[in-house]
């Protein structure tokens, strides 16, 4: 089902600020930037071999990723496993017991098609489920 870590999501307050670290810094190539209106978002991207670094800047108070920064701070926000097949994979996850915040598939970043699994199903840690655009 899942092929590999497609990203790891980390909320910032601002990309301007963070981004010169990880694309400076640590030398990693910056992949792009853009916004996800649905999520009130703007991503960087940032590539770590095979997989990447997405900095997430909330674009409105009412973002998810405003109200995570509020009550833990910026920080690790999500991993993200790529898969094949997201209807798939949504389906295995609910037939085995866990719960989805996204039953269906959703618009992402850079063309992505993308679903959430509830932080209680894995541990605590809010995992989305990651379709390639094609």
């Amino acid at each position: 089902m899942l092929t590999k870590i497609n990203h790891i999501g980390i909320a910032v307050q601002s990309l301007e600020s963070a981004l010169p670290f990880y694309r400076d810094n640590l030398n990693m190539p910056l992949a792009g930037i853009g916004e996800v209106p649905e999520q009130k978002v703007r991503v960087a991207m940032l590539q770590v071999g095979e997989s990447m670094i997405e900095l997430l800047e909330p674009t409105s108070e009412d973002s998810p990723v405003a109200r995570f920064i509020e009550k833990n701070g910026a920080g690790i926000h999500h991993i993200a496993y790529e898969v094949n097949d997201i209807e798939a994979a949504i389906t295995k996850v609910i037939a085995d017991g866990g719960k989805m915040i996204d039953e269906r598939p959703r618009s992402g970043a850079h063309g992505t098609r993308i679903a959430f699994i509830h932080p209680k199903s894995s541990f605590g840690v809010l995992t989305e489920l990651c379709q390639a655009g094609h």
